[in-house]
């Protein structure tokens, strides 16, 4: 048997490029037209998030929560047979949202880049995605893909300075950051390095 430090990422891997693109492609057509309804509740909870946290947390639990269901469980499962420990930590995130935005009402803040990252993650990760060459057909969008929801989420956490609800969010950033590396994705670096700015803004003192 070979030795474990000889294996690299790309043998853990079970899909190869295209396969991951027909996964969005599907899912993308499959779930249309609810793209348009998710960018409405972006622009929702960053209207919400200073005065009405419970609804803005609401809504962005039931965006985790759509993921783990209708992306993670019903299709990368398909694919990768970790999907269905993904799904259960998005639901975690979904239930860590309840509990400190809806119930105890504490996802408020003044932090503006929580913002900055946020309108990120809902506006201009797609448009990356575009120039990158991806069609528009493979688009990740928030409330529908993990990558912008994990994005937009580290966004609140920094806006609301709830570090503890940041630590799913930056692990899918760094699993989905190895795949798409693994892929050879053109953007695959992006999510790392948003994980990467959302720990140094965390970590600075308020």
């Amino acid at each position: 048997m070979s030795e474990w430090w000889t294996y690299r990422l790309r043998d853990f891997l079970m899909f190869s490029a295209r396969t991951y693109d027909r996964l969005f492609e599907r899912y993308n057509r499959d779930v249309w037209p609810l793209h348009v309804v998710m960018l409405v509740a972006g622009v929702a909870i960053l209207l919400l998030l200073a005065r009405h946290g419970r609804a803005a947390s609401a809504i962005l639990a039931a965006c985790w929560l759509w993921v783990a269901w209708a992306f993670h469980w019903k299709r990368y499962a398909t694919i990768h047979s970790a999907a269905t420990w993904f799904a259960a930590a998005f639901v975690v995130e979904a239930l860590l949202l309840i509990w400190t935005g809806v119930i105890r009402d504490q996802l408020r803040g003044r932090q503006r880049f929580g913002i900055v990252l946020f309108g990120f993650a809902l506006l201009v990760q797609p448009l990356i995605s575009l120039m990158v060459g991806r069609p528009w057909i493979r688009l990740e969008i928030f409330g529908i893909a993990p990558d912008p929801t994990a994005v937009a989420t580290l966004g609140v956490c920094l806006f609301a300075r709830r570090r503890a609800l940041m630590i799913i969010p930056l692990l899918w950033c760094a699993i989905s950051g190895a795949t798409l590396w693994t892929l050879h994705a053109p953007d695959a670096l992006l999510l790392p390095i948003a994980g990467a700015v959302a720990v140094i803004v965390a970590l600075k003192k308020p």
